[in-house]
């Protein structure tokens, strides 16, 4: 039996929970509901089809009338599964809930904290910000792999062992791979860290999208960077809305569907199949239903009056 310290630092869900997580995924006929075979294949399986069913999105600092996001694992829980109402969260949400559903399995699961490159949110394309974001290393059979489904669009697809310039595929035709390097900002050039890396194409330029580390990161780290997240005036999360969802077709990651403030993308292949501009509370309440199957309640609705993320056509 675990110590209180470990159950508390490892939380689970009990069995009930865990299959009513993985009926939301429209898994594969064969995919087993218990006597999980905790290898790759059926980690990328699960990843994928979180990504498609769970958006990456700050819905909650804006829609809601405590503009408050919980770590909580039961919160989590009921936001993610019982709610049904199509909702996801941002990376320690959605990375803090995923990690939570592969230790219930049985998986060996270590959360650790990474730096985004600040050119992902327009600023300097080489600096990294400080600790804001969390992804899950997984370690099968001695091999450790980096799980990330809480970044967006331009997020990991699939687990990506822990080896620098291999190249794997992304949603086709892009590609993503890890490096392993100090960053600009370290005194100590020895210091290293590994860089996460996507591109569009094969003949596209490699974009650092964020840098992780290997050590783990405590449930009190993430409550600190979590308070910064929702507090900050000069964060990303409190000044505009993001949302984004991978779109599967035939079991396969084929593209994405985002929104960024009024404006939604669905993108396809590498070719953006549809536009939306949004100009109304209503019309955009009405693409995050019809778009993203996210559904708001008139008392989450309301809770946008008077932000800065509030349209007002």
């Amino acid at each position: 039996m675990p110590s209180s310290a470990e159950a508390h630092l490892r939380p689970t869900y009990p069995t009930a929970k865990l299959q009513q997580y993985l009926r939301t995924l429209s898994l594969p006929s064969t995919f087993p509901h218990h006597g999980f075979a905790l290898d790759y294949n059926e980690l990328r399986t699960l990843q994928q089809h979180h990504l498609s069913t769970y958006p990456f999105e700050n819905l909650s600092l804006h829609y809601s009338t405590t503009h408050i996001v919980s770590l909580d694992t039961d919160a989590l829980f009921e936001k993610f599964v019982r709610k049904e109402c199509g909702r996801g969260g941002y990376c320690m949400e959605n990375n803090g809930f995923f990690g939570t559903v592969l230790r219930s399995m049985g998986y060996d699961v270590t959360s650790v904290g990474a730096r985004v490159c600040e050119g992902v949110a327009g600023g300097d394309g080489g600096l990294f910000g400080g600790w804001a974001h969390m992804v899950n290393i997984i370690t099968i059979a001695g091999t450790k792999y980096m799980v990330d489904v809480g970044f967006g669009g331009n997020g990991a697809t699939s687990p990506l062992p822990l080896e620098p310039n291999t190249i794997h595929e992304r949603i086709p035709p892009g590609n993503m791979r890890l490096l392993h390097s100090s960053i600009p900002q370290h005194t100590d050039p020895t210091q290293r860290l590994w860089l996460y890396q996507a591109r569009e194409s094969d003949t596209s330029e490699w974009q650092t999208q964020y840098c992780f580390t290997e050590t783990e990161f405590l449930p009190c780290d993430y409550e600190m960077m979590n308070f910064w997240t929702i507090q900050s005036r000069t964060s990303i999360f409190t000044q505009a809305i993001l949302v984004a969802k991978m779109v599967m077709e035939d079991g396969r990651l084929v593209g994405t569907v985002t929104m960024f403030n009024g404006e939604a993308k669905r993108k396809v292949r590498k070719e953006i199949e549809e536009r939306k501009c949004c100009a109304s509370e209503e019309e955009r309440v009405r693409v995050l239903r019809e778009w993203f199957g996210v559904v708001l309640t008139a008392e989450e609705r309301r809770g946008i009056n008077g932000l800065v993320t509030e349209l007002k056509g």
